[in-house]
């Protein structure tokens, strides 16, 4: 267990579940970083099928037969939609940007998903919130809207920056939404279980029949990508793992304070994994993003 102390407060106590649980968040924040290096060396749909081809063999591995059985049929098709859709349209997304700026940007638009999670679930009923949760969501879209303007905080130049090349744009915003319907609506349908491994095979599947169906490029060996694939692989499995322990023996309210500063971690990891640096404009929209979605937390937290 380790003890924090700051003068006129009390010592905070972190249990290791909770650090388990908190660690799956620097594991998702890779995830941008290594999905375009992936694309960039297999392609964008190539790329994105073996990523999950590779996740949900270690998933399985990992997760045995326990992990295909016991399901509600409802469960397996509305979830199994959902998670689907996300994870097809994030992969997209990242693998069809132009550049590796733009990469950068479509994921930060991905990491609404915190500010919109909160809510979606005010709005179906499953969490109460107080007025601070509109200027909570709007702080958040502003971040996005820095950090995808360009040198200008402006609606028009983020129109002209993302008018050169919408798909990507438009995917990221399709699995920032996905995402909070995936974990409200599907947190009563599971029961408790994970069905993880079958929803990465499936999506892996769904790739591999739009690769063959369309012209894309041919997959060629390469180490390098290969190693980074697997790496992928098993640093998804042990992320859904960390974090489910955590939520199952530690301190959710850290953990999930933990998670809103995903985005900035993102970037950090995203500047080493593609050895790039973005503009002050971008770090500023990362931190609004984050202070948005900690707001809504905070003006949810009761």
């Amino acid at each position: 267990m380790l003890g924090v102390s700051v003068a006129g407060f009390p010592r905070a106590r972190i249990e290791p579940p909770t650090l388990i649980g908190i660690s799956a968040v620097l594991m998702w924040s890779a995830t941008i970083g290594l999905y375009r290096n992936i694309s960039e060396t297999f392609g964008a749909v190539g790329g994105s099928a073996l990523i999950f081809t590779f996740s949900g063999i270690v998933a399985t591995l990992y997760g045995g037969r326990a992990a295909f059985r016991g399901h509600s049929r409802l469960y397996l098709l509305v979830g199994g939609a959902m998670f689907v859709t996300y994870e097809i349209a994030l992969a997209l997304a990242v693998g069809l940007a132009q550049d590796r700026t733009q990469t950068v940007e479509v994921g930060m638009i991905n990491y609404l998903w915190p500010c919109f999670t909160i809510a979606l679930a005010v709005m179906v009923g499953q969490a109460r919130a107080d007025l601070l949760l509109v200027p909570g969501v709007m702080l958040s879209l502003a971040g996005v809207l820095l950090a995808s303007s360009g040198s200008g905080f402006s609606l028009h130049s983020m129109l002209d920056n993302v008018a050169g090349n919408p798909l990507p744009y438009f995917l990221a915003l399709v699995a920032a939404i996905t995402w909070p319907l995936y974990t409200i609506f599907t947190r009563r349908l599971s029961g408790g279980k994970s069905a993880v491994p079958p929803f990465l095979l499936m999506t892996a599947a769904l790739l591999w029949v739009y690769y063959f169906a369309s012209n894309q490029p041919p997959l060629h060996f390469d180490l390098r990508g290969l190693t980074m694939t697997l790496l992928f692989g098993v640093l998804t499995t042990l992320a859904y793992s960390a974090w489910t322990h955590g939520v199952s023996h530690g301190n959710l309210t850290l953990m999930a304070t933990a998670s809103y500063f995903t985005p900035l971690l993102s970037v950090m990891l995203s500047s080493i994994l593609l050895n790039m640096m973005p503009g002050m404009n971008f770090w500023g929209g990362a931190l609004l993003v984050t202070g948005g979605s900690l707001v809504c937390w905070f003006a949810s937290r009761q």
